[in-house]
Protein backbone atom coordinates (compact mmCIF):
# COMPACT_ATOMS: atom_id res chain seq x y z
CA UNK A 1 0.00 0.00 0.00
CA UNK A 2 2.66 2.26 0.54
CA UNK A 3 3.99 1.97 -3.07
CA UNK A 4 0.67 2.62 -4.23
CA UNK A 5 0.76 6.20 -2.46
CA UNK A 6 4.35 7.13 -3.27
CA UNK A 7 3.88 6.58 -6.74
CA UNK A 8 0.58 8.63 -6.61
CA UNK A 9 2.55 11.32 -5.00
CA UNK A 10 4.89 11.06 -7.44
CA UNK A 11 2.32 11.81 -10.12
CA UNK A 12 0.42 14.61 -8.32
CA UNK A 13 3.83 16.50 -8.21
CA UNK A 14 5.09 15.26 -11.45
CA UNK A 15 1.39 17.11 -12.77
CA UNK A 16 1.90 20.35 -10.25
CA UNK A 17 5.38 21.02 -12.31
CA UNK A 18 4.40 20.17 -15.75
CA UNK A 19 1.23 22.82 -15.09
CA UNK A 20 3.87 25.00 -13.36
CA UNK A 21 6.09 25.12 -15.76
CA UNK A 22 3.51 25.50 -18.31
CA UNK A 23 1.81 28.79 -16.63
CA UNK A 24 5.30 30.13 -16.26
CA UNK A 25 6.32 30.14 -20.06
CA UNK A 26 2.82 31.72 -20.82
CA UNK A 27 3.23 34.53 -18.33
CA UNK A 28 6.57 35.14 -19.51
CA UNK A 29 5.11 35.36 -23.15
CA UNK A 30 1.98 37.59 -21.96
CA UNK A 31 3.86 39.46 -20.01
CA UNK A 32 6.56 41.00 -22.99
CA UNK A 33 3.33 41.70 -25.15
CA UNK A 34 3.33 45.22 -26.02
CA UNK A 35 0.93 46.98 -28.17
CA UNK A 36 2.64 48.56 -30.95
CA UNK A 37 3.16 52.26 -30.57
CA UNK A 38 4.71 54.09 -33.06
CA UNK A 39 2.86 57.47 -31.91
CA UNK A 40 5.33 60.25 -33.86
CA UNK A 41 4.02 58.87 -37.16
CA UNK A 42 0.58 60.60 -35.81
CA UNK A 43 1.78 63.71 -34.15
CA UNK A 44 0.98 65.96 -37.68
CA UNK A 45 -1.70 65.31 -40.35
CA UNK A 46 -5.36 65.19 -41.45
CA UNK A 47 -6.98 62.34 -39.89
CA UNK A 48 -10.70 60.73 -39.64
CA UNK A 49 -12.16 59.57 -35.99
CA UNK A 50 -14.89 57.73 -34.84
CA UNK A 51 -15.67 58.70 -31.14
CA UNK A 52 -18.04 57.20 -28.55
CA UNK A 53 -19.92 59.89 -26.37
CA UNK A 54 -22.46 58.11 -23.73
CA UNK A 55 -22.80 55.05 -25.85
CA UNK A 56 -22.77 56.83 -29.24
CA UNK A 57 -20.48 56.34 -31.82
CA UNK A 58 -19.66 59.52 -34.13
CA UNK A 59 -17.42 60.47 -36.85
CA UNK A 60 -15.39 63.29 -37.32
CA UNK A 61 -12.04 65.23 -39.21
CA UNK A 62 -9.27 66.48 -37.81
CA UNK A 63 -5.98 68.57 -38.97
CA UNK A 64 -3.16 68.55 -36.21
CA UNK A 65 0.29 70.48 -36.73
CA UNK A 66 2.81 70.39 -34.32
CA UNK A 67 1.24 72.91 -32.04
CA UNK A 68 -2.75 73.00 -32.69
CA UNK A 69 -5.54 70.77 -33.93
CA UNK A 70 -8.25 72.07 -36.55
CA UNK A 71 -11.35 69.60 -35.55
CA UNK A 72 -14.72 69.39 -37.80
CA UNK A 73 -17.61 67.64 -36.36
CA UNK A 74 -21.15 67.61 -35.98
CA UNK A 75 -20.91 70.61 -39.01
CA UNK A 76 -18.87 72.76 -36.79
CA UNK A 77 -14.70 73.57 -36.50
CA UNK A 78 -13.06 74.28 -33.36
CA UNK A 79 -9.66 75.40 -32.96
CA UNK A 80 -7.84 74.27 -29.97
CA UNK A 81 -3.70 74.73 -28.99
CA UNK A 82 -1.77 71.57 -28.48
CA UNK A 83 1.15 70.88 -26.03
CA UNK A 84 3.32 67.34 -26.54
CA UNK A 85 3.55 65.66 -22.86
CA UNK A 86 6.11 62.91 -24.59
CA UNK A 87 5.36 61.20 -27.83
CA UNK A 88 2.25 59.46 -27.49
CA UNK A 89 0.63 62.44 -25.22
CA UNK A 90 -0.31 65.74 -25.31
CA UNK A 91 -2.54 68.59 -23.61
CA UNK A 92 -5.38 70.37 -25.49
CA UNK A 93 -6.78 73.77 -24.67
CA UNK A 94 -9.50 75.29 -26.87
CA UNK A 95 -8.32 78.54 -28.64
CA UNK A 96 -12.10 80.19 -28.21
CA UNK A 97 -13.59 78.30 -25.79
CA UNK A 98 -17.50 79.47 -25.74
CA UNK A 99 -18.43 78.48 -21.97
CA UNK A 100 -16.83 77.53 -18.83
CA UNK A 101 -16.73 73.80 -19.46
CA UNK A 102 -14.59 74.33 -22.72
CA UNK A 103 -11.77 76.05 -20.93
CA UNK A 104 -10.94 73.00 -19.56
CA UNK A 105 -8.19 71.35 -20.62
CA UNK A 106 -8.03 67.62 -22.51
CA UNK A 107 -5.72 64.80 -21.89
CA UNK A 108 -5.23 62.53 -25.05
CA UNK A 109 -3.25 59.39 -25.13
CA UNK A 110 -2.69 57.04 -27.86
CA UNK A 111 -2.82 53.64 -26.64
CA UNK A 112 -1.79 51.23 -30.21
CA UNK A 113 -0.83 52.05 -33.38
CA UNK A 114 -1.60 50.45 -36.62
CA UNK A 115 0.26 51.46 -39.98
CA UNK A 116 -3.01 53.86 -40.52
CA UNK A 117 -4.35 54.49 -37.71
CA UNK A 118 -4.41 54.45 -33.85
CA UNK A 119 -6.39 54.03 -31.00
CA UNK A 120 -6.61 56.75 -28.36
CA UNK A 121 -8.29 57.46 -25.15
CA UNK A 122 -9.06 61.61 -23.77
CA UNK A 123 -10.60 62.76 -20.33
CA UNK A 124 -10.33 66.19 -18.95
CA UNK A 125 -6.85 66.92 -17.91
CA UNK A 126 -7.77 68.23 -14.34
CA UNK A 127 -10.84 66.27 -13.67
CA UNK A 128 -13.25 68.01 -10.94
CA UNK A 129 -12.25 66.58 -7.80
CA UNK A 130 -16.22 65.75 -6.91
CA UNK A 131 -16.64 63.25 -9.90
CA UNK A 132 -15.35 59.99 -10.94
CA UNK A 133 -12.81 60.13 -13.91
CA UNK A 134 -14.55 59.95 -17.00
CA UNK A 135 -12.29 58.47 -20.12
CA UNK A 136 -14.18 58.03 -23.48
CA UNK A 137 -12.15 56.00 -26.08
CA UNK A 138 -11.97 56.37 -30.24
CA UNK A 139 -9.59 55.66 -33.21
CA UNK A 140 -8.09 57.92 -35.72
CA UNK A 141 -7.15 56.92 -39.08
CA UNK A 142 -4.42 59.12 -40.71
CA UNK A 143 -6.09 60.34 -44.27
CA UNK A 144 -2.74 62.25 -45.27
Amino acid sequence: MANHSSFANFVVHSMTMKILYFLSILLLFTSCYEKERNCADFKTGTFSFTYTIDGVEKTGKFIRTNDLNIDYYENKVDSASIRWINDCEFIQTKINPKSKSEERAIHMKILSTTDDSYNFEYSLAVPPTNKKKRVEKGTARKIK
